[in-house]
C-alpha cells in the first residue's frame, strides 16, 4: 500500500510526522509519501541517517509549497491553499498515485480536501468520522465523532450503516451491535433526532440492540455508538480527560501510602497496560468513512508512534477495500428505501 502523509500536518510536525513515517515503514512493507517542503523534510529526514539505513525504508518525499495551519478556516484554506501538503495527499488518492492520505493537523481542512478532491461516495449525505474508543472488553466505533455538528435521522443511519462495515472489516466482527446515543434506554427516551433515528435503525438490518445511555459506552455495550458530531466530539474529548485525570488519581493515590507506593514496581506492567489501553496513540486516527477514497484523521498532538499508527490504520483501512465495500452498502440500503417507498 502507499500511504500519503500530510508532513506538516500536527503540533509537532514535521519532526514527529517524519519519525512517525520511518517508524511505520520499518514495521510494515507499506510505501510511506512524505507531502510537504521538500527542503525542510530532507533536512528533518537527515537528522536519522545514523540511527537508521533510510535508503532501506520505502519512503519518498512529495513536493507541497503551502501549508495549512490549525488556525486557518478549513474549506477557505483548501480552495486558497491548492499545493499545501493537505490538499497535495488528497489529489494523491484522488489520482490513484495512493491508497489513503492521513492528517494530523486541521481536521475541518482535512475533511474539506477529502470532499474537494476525493468527493463523496455516490448516495452518501454526510461523511462521518468514525473514532475507535476504548471499552472494557475492546473498543467501540463513535460515528460521528465531530464532522457534523447538526443532523438529521437519514444522516445518523448512513453513520450507523457505514461504521458497522468499518467495524465489522477491522475489527473482524460479524454484525456487531449499534446503539443510539440517548438519555434513556426506552424507546420513548431521547431528542427528536435520536427519537426518529431509533425508528429508522429498528426497521433496518443491522444489528441494532436501542438506545444507550453514556456510562453503556464504555461498558462495551455497543460496538457502534450513533450520534451527531456535536455529541461525539463531546464523549471522545470527555473520554481522553478522564483517562488522563483517573491516571493521575491513580499516581497520587499510591503516593499518599507509603506501603502501596513500595508496591509500585509489582504494579508497574498492570499500570503500563491501563495507560496503553486508554492512550489515543494507540489507535492512531480515525477514518472519515463515506469519502470516495480512505482518509484518516488523527490527533493533533501525535508523536512519532500515534503517526505511525495512524499510517497504519490507512494501510489497514485500504487493503480492506472499505471505499467500495461502503459504495454497495449505501446502493443496497437506498434500492431497499426506495423499494419500499414505492411499494
Amino acid at each position: 500500500m502507499i500511504i500519503a502523509l500530510d508532513a506538516m500536518g500536527g503540533d509537532f510536525a514535521p519532526a514527529s510526522t517524519v519519525e512517525g513515517a520511518i517508524f511505520a515503514a520499518k514495521e510494515s512493507k507499506h510505501k510511506v509519501l512524505l507531502v510537504g517542503p521538500e527542503k525542510l523534510i530532507a533536512e528533518e529526514l537527515l537528522k536519522y541517517h545514523k540511527k537508521y539505513n533510510l535508503r532501506s525504508l520505502d519512503i519518498e518525499i512529495v513536493n507541497a509549497t503551502e501549508v495549512i495551519s490549525m488556525g486557518e478556516h478549513p474549506a477557505k484554506a483548501v480552495r486558497q491553499k491548492k499545493d499545501s501538503s493537505l490538499s497535495v495527499c488528497a489529489k494523491l488518492v484522488a489520482s490513484g498515485k495512493a491508497d489513503a492520505c492521513v492528517s494530523l493537523g486541521n481536521s475541518g481542512a482535512a475533511m474539506a480536501a477529502a470532499l474537494f478532491y476525493m468527493k463523496r461516495i455516490e448516495g452518501v449525505l454526510r461523511p462521518a468520522i468514525s473514532s475507535a474508543f476504548p471499552t472494557i472488553d475492546g473498543h467501540c466505533i463513535i460515528a460521528d465523532a465531530g464532522a457534523n455538528m447538526d443532523c438529521k435521522p437519514e444522516h445518523l443511519m448512513q453513520f450507523a450503516i457505514m461504521a458497522s462495515l468499518y467495524f465489522e472489516k477491522v475489527f473482524k466482527m460479524e454484525k456487531p451491535k449499534v446503539g443510539v446515543v440517548s438519555v434513556g434506554e426506552e424507546p420513548t427516551k431521547g431528542n427528536e433526532l435520536s427519537l426518529a433515528t431509533y425508528e429508522m435503525l429498528k426497521k433496518s438490518d443491522l444489528n441494532f440492540i436501542g438506545n444507550i445511555e453514556g456510562r453503556d459506552i464504555t461498558k462495551g455495550k455497543a460496538d457502534v455508538v450513533v450520534c451527531d458530531g456535536f455529541v461525539g466530539n463531546v464523549i471522545l474529548k470527555f473520554g481522553e480527560g478522564l483517562a488522563e485525570t483517573m491516571l493521575s488519581l491513580v499516581k497520587k493515590g499510591l503516593k499518599k501510602h507509603p506501603i502501596a507506593w513500595a508496591s509500585l514496581p509489582f504494579l508497574w506492567a498492570a499500570l503500563k497496560d491501563l495507560r496503553k489501553k486508554v492512550d489515543y496513540r494507540e489507535l492512531g486516527g480515525a477514518p472519515l468513512l463515506g469519502v470516495d477514497g480512505v482518509c484518516i484523521i488523527g490527533h493533533g498532538s501525535s508523536n512519532g508512534v500515534a503517526v505511525k499508527n495512524a499510517v497504519l490504520a490507512g494501510a489497514r483501512a485500504a487493503e480492506h477495500d472499505l471505499t467500495n465495500e461502503i459504495k454497495d452498502a449505501i446502493a443496497k440500503y437506498e434500492a431497499k428505501v426506495n423499494t419500499v417507498s414505492n411499494g
